[in-house]
């Protein structure tokens, strides 16, 4: 039996549709290597992507259905073809981190920070309290957007169109925040070993406190659109159920697997960056299935701007750089007046500075779960060895379990509850 499928090279939808061949199984296999171990000939092979825009990125599904039934699937990853971690070794250490914030582009800030963390811990130094509230704050903020993009994208998929405006008006306020603070809306590269760029400029903190004070209405705003509407109860509940033992067996983190029922956060299990200073809960449900993921992050906002406000409110003073000659550039001040800091910070923007010869691992808790980072020193200017572990790779390993025995339409909704980021997944 023969299966028309569609390129999944091709460079637009219609380019799809104008190259579709007529294939066998072993054909199939053999030109496209989908590693696809197909149950019966008598069933159909679809090509869903990379063009899809419910697949949230470049990502193309190879399913095997029965009917309207997914019998079987395989994630094809690659096609951003990015190198990122692999160009971050040719970088100084301050220049390979704009890559991070190309990774998770909806969650830069988190990126940043964990690869600093790593940096800082290889140096052996720390950024300054007020920096680290500063951090605190802005990845907490930068949670918050990344999961107004997930809930207006996952509404809109599963057609619910005012939610999507409505997530997209509030994230436009927390690009103004980040451009206040870095001039960029998004790959702010704000955060820099040993701190952060420059101090939070003086409406930045009226500026998140008026935000803290409207967006807890929104949420309800967006729960009321969502709560009982029967569509998205229909589309949600006990779809995509993944249960506490499987996620834990597939190696899940964050929201996928907090909604199966286990409470691991990193920011608690493992704190960093002032974490054990704050009082905040780690939402959980047990349903795992679509809406429990669903719950769960929007309960996580609520969180979120629990430490967002305990952190202003002990925001102290005090510098935002380390006070290490070494890896921080002299003060702007000092440039005018000494030609000793003109040269030192020559030296560091154009030779960079060494770390030791040695690796550690780092690792934080990203809006999709556990993103860590591997890195080595060399004795040099430039890192030995990046590599990231991503909680969108990690979580979309457990995709053709999750979705086999589901209906085709209810696999928008499995991906969106996942919500996977390609830039994590092709770097």
């Amino acid at each position: 039996m023969s299966f028309g499928v569609a390129s999944p090279r091709s460079g637009s939808a219609k380019a799809g549709a104008d190259t579709m061949e007529e294939l066998t199984v072993e054909e199939l296999r053999a030109k496209y290597g989908t590693g696809l171990d197909v149950e019966s000939d008598e069933n159909m092979l679809l090509s869903m992507g990379p063009q899809h825009p419910s697949t949230h990125g470049v990502l193309r599904l190879l399913l095997e259905l029965d009917g309207e039934t997914v019998v079987n699937l395989a994630p094809d990853i690659g096609f951003l073809h990015t190198g990122i971690e692999k160009n971050m070794e040719a970088k100084t250490y301050t220049k390979a981190l704009v890559m991070t914030d190309r990774t998770d582009y909806l969650a830069p800030l988190s990126n940043n920070l964990v690869y600093l963390l790593a940096l800082e811990k290889l140096l052996g130094i720390e950024a300054p309290p007020r920096a680290q509230a500063i951090r605190v704050i802005l990845t907490e903020l930068t949670r918050l957007n990344s999961h107004l993009v997930w809930l207006g994208t996952h509404a809109l998929d599963l057609a619910a169109m005012s939610v999507f405006l409505y997530c997209f008006r509030e994230r436009e306020y927390l690009l103004d925040v980040f451009e206040m603070c870095s001039g960029q809306r998004m790959m702010t590269s704000y955060f820099r070993p040993g701190g952060v760029w420059r101090d939070v400029p003086p409406e930045f903190e009226p500026a998140v406190r008026q935000f803290l004070e409207f967006f807890p209405a929104r949420i309800e705003d967006y729960e009321a659109l969502l709560r009982d509407n029967p569509i998205w109860l229909e589309r949600t509940k006990d779809v995509g159920v993944i249960s506490a033992d499987d996620a834990v067996d597939w190696g899940l983190t964050g929201p996928a697997l907090r909604g199966s029922g286990v409470a691991l956060d990193i920011r608690k299990v493992m704190p960093y960056s002032g974490y054990d200073q704050y009082e905040f809960d780690v939402p959980t449900r047990t349903e795992g299935d679509v809406y429990a993921r669903y719950a769960c992050r929007m309960d996580e906002m609520r969180e979120s701007l629990r430490i967002v406000r305990q952190a202003l409110d002990k925001l102290p003073e005090g510098p935002v750089l380390a006070d290490d000659r070494k890896v921080v550039p002299p003060p702007r001040a000092e440039l005018g007046r000494s030609m000793e800091a003109v040269i030192h910070h020559f030296k560091l923007w154009t030779e960079g500075f060494s770390a030791p010869e040695a690796y550690v691992y780092q690792a934080i808790e990203s809006p999709r779960g556990e993103v860590g980072c591997y890195l080595r020193g060399n004795g040099g200017p430039k890192p030995g060895r990046v590599h990231f572990r991503t909680p969108s790779y990690v979580n979309l390993a457990c995709l053709p379990f999750v979705a086999r025995g589901s209906f085709v339409a209810d696999l928008v909704a499995i991906i969106g509850s996942i919500d996977i980021v390609l830039g994590e997944i092709d770097r």
